[in-house]
């Protein structure tokens, strides 16, 4: 089970598209990296908002585009997980051998899967701590319709020539739309990676859907049975790694319950959810509440009738 968290070596049939996921991955750090240090144009926003004169709203714009920028390269980073993800799973979910055999003989991709997830929730875990995305956005998309209705607005940024300084945000309106969207909800790169896993579910009707979610739900075992091990848990250098776990753990039983036809709470379900709620509750607040809620918000089936009582008392909901 350790082999899991540590560096695996590609298989010859692995090679390629490690290699792909990995230029993925090395990119996700930077993505994480940006969004810690999103510090948000809330105070030039509110001068703009409050002295409508050119200066504080040239400020103001002056501080938002470069922010804006990183939320368009934010936004494009999720269509490379969105690509890459179906790709990882039908090498993980092939027909070809029990899942079980996949996870210990395809371990470098499994590695991989582990941590496109992982990055998934810390995303979004920094992301609802981050209101200052919404704000700056919507000041964004406000001033650009003003420029729009009104010639002497761009002018108050300095915007000059108009049609020259929009094509330089790199987006047009309907990307701005569609990136409006992705910030609206609570939990965006989720909800990018749950749609893929259906559709790719929906796509590949060769492959049984039980070897789909056999896998998710075998991965989940895994990461459980991992934290449940006093001794495997001392061994971690880095309380990061079992942090890792956790969101790993986390994210595969949400995807395994909106893949599953009755989802991840039911009896027959592959994945022990009340000993993933428990090993989550045995954690600090800090490390598990977010968590925690992604269960009580992200999942497909938690209010279904099939869902056990004693699951709901659990999550409280």
């Amino acid at each position: 089970m350790f082999q899991l968290i540590r560096d695996a070596v590609p298989s010859d049939s692995e090679v390629e598209l490690c290699e792909a996921v990995s230029q993925v991955l090395d990119t996700s750090c930077a993505i994480i990296k940006d969004l810690q240090q999103y510090k948000g144009a809330a105070k030039e926003i509110r001068e703009a908002i409050s002295d409508p004169g050119g200066d504080c709203q040239r400020r103001a714009w002056e501080a938002v585009m470069p922010l804006v920028q990183k939320l368009f390269e934010f936004y494009t980073f999720s269509h490379q997980l969105e690509e890459i993800l179906p790709r990882v799973l039908l090498q993980l979910c092939s027909p070809s051998m029990p899942p079980s055999q996949h996870l210990e003989t395809q371990q470098a991709l499994v590695k991989q899967l582990a941590e496109i997830l992982e990055f998934t929730l810390k995303f979004d875990e920094l992301k609802m701590t981050t209101p200052a995305i919404q704000n700056d956005f919507s000041y964004y998309r406000r001033t650009i319709m003003r420029t729009r209705l009104d010639s002497s607005a761009a002018q108050d940024i300095n915007l000059g020539d108009s049609d020259d300084e929009l094509s330089s945000v790199k987006f047009d309106h309907q990307t701005a739309n569609k990136m409006s969207l992705f910030y609206a909800y609570p939990t965006p790169m989720l909800r990018v990676i749950s749609e893929a896993t259906s559709k790719f579910v929906s796509d590949h009707k060769e492959i049984p859907l039980e070897q789909t979610t056999e896998t998710l739900g075998t991965m989940a075992k895994v990461c459980q049975k991992m934290l449940e091990n006093p001794d495997l848990i001392a061994r971690f250098k880095h309380e990061e790694t079992q942090l890792f776990i956790l969101r790993v753990m986390v994210a595969l039983v949400i995807l395994y319950d909106h893949v599953h036809p009755v989802g991840a709470f039911a009896k027959t379900s592959h994945v022990d959810v009340k000993g993933c709620i428990r090993v989550l509750k045995e954690q600090p607040a800090s490390s598990s509440e977010n968590l925690l809620n992604a269960l009580r918000y992200t999942t497909k089936h938690l209010n279904d009738d099939t869902t056990p009582k004693h699951i709901r008392t659990l999550l409280a909901v």
